[in-house]
């Protein structure tokens, strides 16, 4: 039966998610999407419960003078079917509002509503550019997505279930306090006027102090995972102090967001609590002294009596809730500012898939300076034949590997047009784009998954025998087959850890070369792919490469010269212009930079200069 619960929501909604609006309820409105009904519902049944909660009390107060005037026997004959009203009431209609009411709020609601939020946040993000990755702690993002679904369920929840249940519980309660006398809802309505004033003074200095409180745990987080990530250099460079230094003051920040959030904490909860004695006291006189002269009955006294002190009770469990809400709201608040944050590299429209049919590649005046208005890449002309092989040479900081991350569209052109085959790849899918260049990078970071999902990574479907093919022309699959994990996991199984830490630089390189093997893209792009390879080792697979680049166009970076002289064409950058180009031969003989750099090496590497590429 709760199964059809669970089922009136879609933990993972299948529309593709868009960018969150800015304001705490269209946030909070855009993440809530799917969960209207199942919210309607909870606040009907939530409003009906108070009621017949308030009601119960009036029913116990007549009982009460029913009591005192009635014997036994006419208690039953006149009041009977009153009687065993209530008790189907309390038996049967209650507990079967109850367990609806729990039904939807703990199998529709409390499971499916963040996940949903975190499943249309995580895919968003998914799709952010580059560059807004590398301005903040993955720690932190993952915490904001994780902090903020929690937040909007419980921000929309508490409004919709904890509101609606105090307003309509304190409303019932008046209109039967009046009923028995006007003179007892004035007490009521005094405290409430305190109450709510208690709320409107400490509430929004409550909801400030949890904006902030939210981004200093983002912060205190993200520096955590930061000197996790990066462990081996923290003991690399012995700085187990410093980090832990690094992590207190993120803690420290946190902590003092903490200490005045309990000292609000400690003004609101004495101030609520005095009020409430002051209420037992003046409820209670006020009846004494309405009974005195006739003008209520004991059950109306016994009515007053409990509501004041159940109030009481319920004062603070209302006191922080409001107060949870407003933590939840400043946390939507301080997560909205990084999950709705345009995409700055965005697909057009209806814009196509890239089709590639030979692989030409145009660069075509091309300007990008990573918006600082000059540098960089300054109206660049480049043409790369179908089937070309392309070496791209200059000390650090000249824009090779810029040059290549515009290719990909890592970022956006600030000026200029790129085409392959004729086609602008600002104009064609970002995905489709990304399908057609393969790439291994000298820094390789693999997923913290096993050697078999990073090597399929580069093409899912392909068989076990075109997965071992790979790893074999990689050089890779013997050193696979001795793997283990702690878990006993081996050979292809077995889990590469964090970024591929458990494997050796090498190691990871030559997976990388397995993976772009598998993917077999028309367009490839190798930025010091065998840097990390010693001689024996790249030697070996030099052949592979080959094998790898036949019929492709490719973009080949690197610092050792002799990895790439024997590309068709070596284009030689210098601060983003192209200075020269010929074959190997051609530029020595030219006697310019480039015959500079190739004299220059020593073991074959290229001089660098500070500036970055």
């Amino acid at each position: 039966m709760l199964a059809f619960f669970e089922r009136l929501t879609q933990p993972f909604p299948p529309e593709e998610p868009g960018q969150p609006p800015r304001g705490i309820y269209a946030f909070c409105r855009h993440y809530t999407r799917g969960m209207e009904r199942s919210l309607l519902w909870m606040t009907l049944l939530t409003s009906i419960l108070a009621i017949l909660e308030v009601l119960l009390f009036g029913f116990m107060g007549q009982l009460v003078d029913w009591l005192g005037e009635r014997d036994p026997q006419t208690l039953f004959e006149q009041e009977g079917l009153k009687l065993l009203g209530m008790a189907l009431l309390v038996l049967l209609i209650i507990p079967l509002l109850v367990f609806l009411h729990s039904a939807i709020v703990h199998q529709a609601l409390l499971g499916n509503y963040p996940m949903a939020v975190r499943w249309l946040a995580h895919r968003y993000l998914l799709g952010q550019s580059l560059s807004f990755y590398q301005d903040d702690f993955a720690g932190r993002l993952a915490t904001k997505v994780m902090q903020t679904a929690l937040s909007v369920r419980e921000a929309v929840m508490k409004l919709l279930n904890v509101m609606v249940y105090v307003l309509v519980y304190f409303l019932t309660m008046l209109v039967l306090l009046a009923q028995a006398d006007y003179r007892l809802m004035l007490p009521m309505l005094a405290w409430l006027v305190g109450y709510v004033g208690l709320q409107l003074y400490y509430i929004p200095k409550l909801k400030r102090v949890a904006t902030e409180q939210a981004d200093a745990r983002s912060t205190m987080t993200g520096r955590v995972v930061d000197s996790y990530t990066n462990i081996a250099t923290v003991k690399l460079f012995a700085h187990t102090r410093q980090e832990a230094d690094y992590a207190q003051q993120g803690m420290g920040g946190f902590m003092e967001t903490v200490y005045r959030q309990m000292r609000l904490a400690t003004g609101i909860n004495v101030g609520v609590q005095i009020s409430n004695y002051l209420l037992a006291f003046v409820i209670s006189a006020t009846s004494i002294w309405l009974w005195s002269i006739e003008a209520v009955t004991i059950g109306a006294i016994a009515i007053a009596v409990s509501l004041a002190l159940r109030l009481n009770g319920m004062s603070q469990w209302i006191m922080w809730e409001v107060s949870t809400l407003f933590e939840h709201i400043g946390t939507v608040a301080d997560g909205m500012s990084t999950l709705a944050q345009p995409r700055e590299v965005q697909d057009r429209p209806g814009a196509p898939p890239l089709k590639v049919c030979a692989g030409k590649i145009e660069f075509d005046q091309i300007r990008f300076h990573y918006g600082k208005g000059e540098g960089v890449i300054e109206q660049l002309d480049l043409k790369i034949r179908p089937g070309e092989k392309v070496g791209l040479v200059g000390r650090s900081g000249a824009g090779k590997s810029t040059l290549v991350n515009l290719l990909l569209r890592f970022y956006d052109l600030e000026g200029g047009k790129i085409r392959i085959d004729d086609q602008d790849i600002s104009a064609v899918q970002q995905e489709t784009l990304r399908e057609q260049i393969g790439m291994v990078t000298q820094d390789t970071a693999l997923l913290h998954r096993s050697v078999r999902e990073n090597i399929l990574y580069g093409r899912p479907d392909a068989t076990e025998a075109e997965l071992v093919d790979a790893a074999t022309k990689a050089e890779a699959h013997e050193f696979i087959q001795q793997l283990a994990d702690p878990k006993g996991n081996v050979g292809y199984d077995a889990q590469v850890g964090e970024r591929g830490v458990k494997l050796s630089g090498g190691q990871r390189q030559r997976i990388a070369i397995a993976r772009a093997l598998l993917k077999d893209a028309p367009i490839l792009v190798l930025d010091e792919a065998t840097s990390a390879l010693d001689s024996e080792v790249e030697a070996a697979i030099q052949h592979s490469l080959q094998q790898l680049m036949q019929g492709k166009t490719v973009i080949a970076i690197a610092h050792r010269l002799s990895t790439i002289a024997a590309m068709d064409r070596l284009i030689v950058l210098d601060q983003g212009r192209i200075v020269e180009q010929g074959t190997h031969r051609e530029l020595v003989q030219n006697n310019g930079i480039y015959a500079q750099l190739w004299s220059h090496q020593t073991g074959g590497f290229l001089g660098t200069d500070p500036q970055q590429d």
